[in-house]
C-alpha cells in the first residue's frame, strides 16, 4: 500500500468467511513474507470492509489465515482512526469493562451486548514491516480486541454468556447465510 493512497482503492472485493467456516475457529498464522502479495491482501481487505460496511476485518474473514487485520473505526472522541495491522498482538486491554452492542461481518445482522474494556494496545508491524503501536479507547477500544479476537479463532459470541449467548447462536443457526455446524 503506497502512502497517501486511499486504503481500498487498488483493492478487489473479496467473498466474507462466515461463521460455520473452520478457518474462522483456527488461530492464525504468523506472516513472514512481506511482499505485493501481502500488500495486495490488504488493500482488498479494505475494499471488503468498505463494501460491507464495517469497521474491522481480519485476514480470516476473507478466508486468508493470517495473522493481520485492517479498521476505519471511530474512537469515543470521534477521532477517526485507519490502518492495518500484521502480527498484531494485544499488548494492553484494561479499563473500565463495558458491555456494549457488537456485531461482525461473519455473522451478518446479528449483534450482542458483549463486555471490552474500554483501553486497547495493540503492537505490530505494517506491510513493510515497520513497527507500530496502535492505541484505543472506547469503539475503537472494542475494535481492536474484536480482531485480535478472530486471529485467535474467537468470535464475539464467545465472550457473550448466558441467555445472550443462546439467543445470537439460535439467531445464527436460523441466519439465511447459516451452514451447518453453527
Amino acid at each position: 500500500m503506497r502512502h497517501g493512497s486511499i486504503p481500498g482503492a487498488s483493492g478487489r472485493v473479496r467473498p466474507l468467511t462466515l461463521l460455520g467456516d473452520p478457518v474462522l475457529r483456527e488461530p492464525c498464522a504468523e506472516v513472514t513474507d512481506f511482499g505485493p502479495a501481502l500488500a495486495r491482501l490488504v488493500e482488498d481487505m479494505f475494499a471488503t470492509m468498505y463494501a460491507a460496511q464495517g469497521v474491522g476485518l481480519a485476514a480470516n474473514q476473507v478466508g486468508e489465515s493470517l495473522r493481520v487485520f485492517v479498521y476505519d473505526c471511530e474512537d469515543d472522541d470521534d477521532v477517526r482512526h485507519v490502518g492495518h495491522v500484521v502480527n498484531p498482538r494485544l499488548v494492553e486491554a484494561d479499563g473500565i469493562e463495558i458491555r456494549g452492542p457488537e456485531g461482525c461481518l461473519s455473522l451478518p445482522g446479528l449483534e450482542a451486548g458483549t463486555p471490552r474494556f474500554d483501553h486497547a494496545r495493540v503492537e505490530g508491524v505494517d506491510v513493510q514491516g515497520d513497527p507500530v503501536v496502535i492505541h484505543g479507547t472506547g469503539w475503537f477500544a472494542r475494535c481492536l480486541q474484536h480482531e485480535c479476537d478472530h486471529l485467535e479463532g474467537r468470535i464475539y459470541a464467545d465472550r457473550v454468556t448466558g441467555w445472550r449467548h443462546r439467543k445470537v447462536m439460535r439467531q445464527a443457526a436460523k441466519a439465511p447465510w447459516a451452514r451447518t455446524g453453527v
